[in-house]
This record gives C-alpha cells, sequence and structure tokens, in this order.
C-alpha cells in the first residue's frame, strides 16, 4: 500500500481519469449477472468516503434487491414518466418516449442513496449560511459510488424521475432523511463511447471554452495558454 503522501503513478493518474470519462448513466446494458459482496462493499466503503462539509456524514445507504420493493418504485416511475412526458410536444415527445430512462427490474441492485438533514445536529460547521451543504454532500457520496463502480466495471444509472415522497413512503424513511439518489447497479454488456442521450441526439456535450470565466461571468479568460488548453489546442 502507498504511503498517504506519495504523488500518483501515471497509472493511477490515468485511471482516474479513465473512470471519469468513462462513466456513463447506465439503462439499457444491464446484464442479470450479481455483484460480489466484496466488490459492492468497496463501492459504498468509497462512497462513505466522500467529503462533507462539517464532516457530517449525512448519507444512507439503502441495499434493495426485493422484487416487491422495485416494482413499487418503477409504478412510480411509470407514473411521474407518463407526465414528464407531457412537457414535449411533437417529434420531441415522440423521441423522448423512445428513451430508456431506467434499469430498475433489469438491474441486480437497485440502492437509494439517502441524506439525514439532521445529522450533526443543529449547528453543522460551515453550514451556518448555506443549509442545502448535506445535500451537496451527499451528491459527493454519489460521484464516489459511481466513479468508483466504473473502475470496478459495474455500470451505475440514476433514475430521477420519481415522486420522493412516494419513494419515501415505499422505503419507509423517516422524515428527516431525504431520497436523494436511486440508482440502478449492474455488470453490463458494454460502456457506450458516447452518453447515451447524446448518441441520440438529445443534447451534446457543452463546449468546456464556453463554460470557463475569468474574475466575473462572462469576462474572458486572461491566460491565453489556459483558454488554449480548455479549447483542446
Amino acid at each position: 500500500m502507498s504511503n498517504q503522501n506519495d504523488p500518483f503513478t501515471d497509472a493511477q493518474r490515468e485511471g482516474l481519469y479513465r473512470a471519469i470519462f468513462e462513466r456513463r448513466d447506465v439503462r439499457s446494458q444491464f446484464l442479470p449477472d450479481a455483484i460480489p459482496d466484496e466488490v459492492l462493499a468497496r463501492i459504498l466503503r468509497a462512497a462513505h468516503h466522500a467529503p462533507s462539509v462539517g464532516f457530517m456524514q449525512p448519507w444512507d445507504f439503502i441495499v434493495i434487491d426485493s422484487l416487491s420493493v422495485r416494482e413499487q418504485v418503477l409504478a412510480s416511475f411509470n407514473e411521474e414518466n407518463a407526465k414528464a412526458s407531457e412537457n414535449y410536444t411533437g417529434e420531441r415527445q415522440q423521441t423522448y418516449r423512445t428513451l430508456k430512462l431506467q434499469g430498475i427490474l433489469e438491474s441486480p441492485i437497485n440502492l437509494c442513496i439517502t441524506c439525514d438533514r439532521s445529522r450533526g445536529g443543529p449547528h453543522v460547521l460551515g453550514r451556518n449560511s448555506i443549509m442545502e451543504m448535506d445535500l451537496f454532500s451527499t451528491c459527493l457520496s454519489v460521484q464516489n459510488l459511481w466513479l468508483a463502480a466504473r473502475a470496478e466495471g459495474i455500470g451505475v444509472g440514476w433514475v430521477s424521475i420519481l415522486d420522493q415522497g412516494m419513494l419515501s413512503d415505499i422505503l419507509q424513511l423517516p422524515d428527516h432523511v431525504y431520497p436523494l439518489a436511486y440508482l440502478c447497479l449492474g455488470y453490463v454488456s458494454e460502456f457506450l463511447e458516447q452518453p447515451e442521450l447524446q448518441a441520440k441526439g438529445w443534447r451534446s456535450r457543452l463546449p468546456l471554452e464556453e463554460l470557463v470565466h475569468g474574475n466575473g461571468w462572462g469576462q474572458p479568460i486572461e491566460h491565453q495558454r489556459l483558454a488554449s488548453y480548455l479549447a483542446g489546442k
């Protein structure tokens, strides 16, 4: 095991960036193969080592393999997805209705990452001005899990088209616990070269150079070499 202060080797650094760039929101490629307990434990441990404001660690992890529970969650998804399709008209609506936006039953494991909004008490260090820092911290746990899963060859899909109140009822959550992320996990037949929504023409990745500002909104980057690197030149 390396010392905490040792620099990353080239291979370690490249592995991290590979996980970042090859991570995908998986919906259609799940295999039925079970995730070994030791692998799932490693992924959950990575999620638990996310940074959190005030070291409050507001997350809990609900591992869901019950078919009955997943069928209830799927019913909620179907209801909310029908509503969501009404946000679009014409060809856009037809495209939306063809999109596969969940793998609740296809994936061998579902996982709900929750946020305990009372953890740490009423005065959490660093949370005085921005009360949502517990939610933001839990999102970092989701990202840790997602990257660790990719490194293990496991796909993750975030199902966001759910009624959170209904999901809380299904999972019997206390009132102070918020179901932040409902995830589908499993080995996959492939990781797509592009994000699925990009491949299907729904949206494209925005150019990074248009999203980086210098010293204020809409101001140009003064360092031309940085601007050139951002543009991939």
